[in-house]
């Protein structure tokens, strides 16, 4: 399944924040308990484990430099990052006694994120993370530990043993860190961090292209250099795309926010009910689990759904009383002109231009303005139309006083199949039954400039809506 630009570009904003700040109490207490189990194994494996071979010091500091290079090539994948340390831990396995090989990763780690914390670029709390991101190296040496420190490149199921057993502890470790945290769960967790081993599995036999080189030349470890630094070119500039990324997803939001503005000056309450259907419908789409595009997509569809009604004559709009059918049919106007203005502005913003058009269709095929049914309604106007209606049903407007929750659910339910998407309003019914959490404090942002809005809303049990 190919990456979400998007979702990536949100997980790089998220991670550039978090590397400045200090770790939090529940962060501190998820790296004490896994970097102090690793502490114990490591120095208990360097302790008790014989020692078969030896390295120089020399040789030793090399390796741990180059192991440290590595982990100045960040790719931010996923829910995590990866690092081309592979290409330098195999041959480390087979260069240096296995039982010191987690130790010296960990040196590495902590050497390698120096210069960031010098800089004022990583909290100084974070190098607590040095021997919770080392676990990874247990697994395999305690495999060649057990298989007598053979030098395994003869032996494929060694090295085929010694590479679970790397995924293993790591996502073992991973877990214990996000149970701690109170974290995404197993499953989660296995998703976000699948394309990163995906990567380590790659770099597996550059790695060990690199062991069969040092056989001949111990000090052939040192040619790794060069790739890191043609593989660093890569990484900045990928994460100058993702910051483009999110420099220009941040300017469609602030377009849909001015527009937003615009509808509210007009009409306050139409200003208002766009809100809580914001609010209601990412939500419900994240109970279906739409990806961050087509949540964004929801979220500016809702936000806009009603931005049309700039062109409907404010005594339709603000009119006392029920509309004739001349006023009604000007009214329904509003979702075409709607498309025609996000038309205009392009981009993303043609995508949520067929949302809005669409927010006014029926399930049954009698809705408007082109009589779409079922699941030829984009599913993102079928959140929002039902998020709509409930909430246009539980507002007060000047011609009648809004119904109560129960009583909107009820008539949402009713109209399940008919008017509304079956799947959408379960959804809906989901999210309404959820207790309302407290919105969490946004992070600061590292360079102490204004946080930006994050893309999802919080979850909310009120909502509003426009006829």
């Amino acid at each position: 399944m190919p990456a979400d630009p998007v979702a990536e570009a949100e997980r790089l904003r998220v991670s550039l924040a978090r590397r400045a700040q200090r770790l939090v109490s529940k962060e501190r207490r998820a790296e004490l308990a896994v970097g102090g189990g690793f502490l114990l194994a490591a120095a208990a494996l360097a302790l008790l484990a014989p020692r078969i071979g030896h390295v120089g010091l020399g040789l030793a500091i090399a390796y741990v430099a180059c192991a440290a290079a590595a982990t100045q090539v960040r790719f931010d994948i996923g829910g995590g990052i990866t690092v081309p340390i592979q290409v330098v831990f195999v041959p480390m396995l087979l260069a240096v006694p296995a039982a010191l090989v987690p130790l010296l990763l960990m040196a590495a780690w902590a050497v390698g994120m120096l210069p960031s914390v010098l800089s004022g670029r990583l909290a100084p709390s974070r190098l607590l993370t040095a021997p919770g991101n080392s676990w990874f190296a247990l697994g395999p040496a305690i495999v060649l530990v057990i298989a007598g420190d053979r030098h395994p490149i003869g032996h494929p199921g060694v090295l085929a043993l010694a590479l679970a057993a790397q995924f293993a502890g790591d996502f073992l470790s991973n877990l214990l860190r996000e149970r701690v945290r109170s974290g995404p769960t197993a499953r989660e967790l296995a998703g976000e961090v699948s394309r990163i081993y995906l990567m380590d599995l790659a770099l597996s036999p550059v790695g060990l292209a690199v062991a069969f080189a040092t056989i001949q030349h111990r000090w052939a470890v040192l040619s790794v250099l060069p790739l890191f630094g043609v593989m660093s070119v890569f990484s900045r500039e990928r994460e100058a795309r993702m910051e483009q990324l999110i420099e220009l997803n941040d300017a469609y939001r602030g377009t849909a926010l001015v527009l937003g503005d615009v509808v509210e000056a007009d009409d306050a309450y139409t200003g208002e009910h766009c809100r809580g259907v914001v609010r209601l419908s990412l939500n419900v789409a994240r109970a279906l689990k739409l990806d961050a595009e087509r949540c964004r997509n929801v979220e500016f569809g809702a936000l806009l759904h009603d931005v049309g009604k700039i062109a409907i004559p404010n005594e339709i709009i603000n009119k006392p009383g029920k509309l004739d059918e001349q006023e009604w049919a000007i009214v329904k106007m509003h979702t075409i002109e709607g498309q025609r203005m996000l038309e205009t502005v392009g981009g993303v913003m043609r995508s949520v231009g067929r949302i809005v058009r669409s927010s006014h269709e029926r399930w049954d095929g009698g809705g408007y303005p082109d009589g779409l049914r079922g699941e030829e309604i984009p599913l993102e106007s079928r959140i929002v139309s039902a998020c709509d209606a409930f909430d246009a049903m539980t507002t007060t407007r000047s011609y009648r006083k809004g119904m109560s929750v129960d009583v909107a659910v009820a008539e949402l339910t009713a109209n399940s199949g008919i008017q509304f998407d079956p799947a959408v309003v379960s959804a809906v019914l989901e999210v309404l039954e959820r207790p309302s959490p407290s919105p969490a404090p946004a992070p600061a942002p590292p360079d102490g400039g204004v946080t930006a809005v994050p893309m999802l809303a919080e979850a909310s049990a009120a909502p509003s809506m426009p006829r």
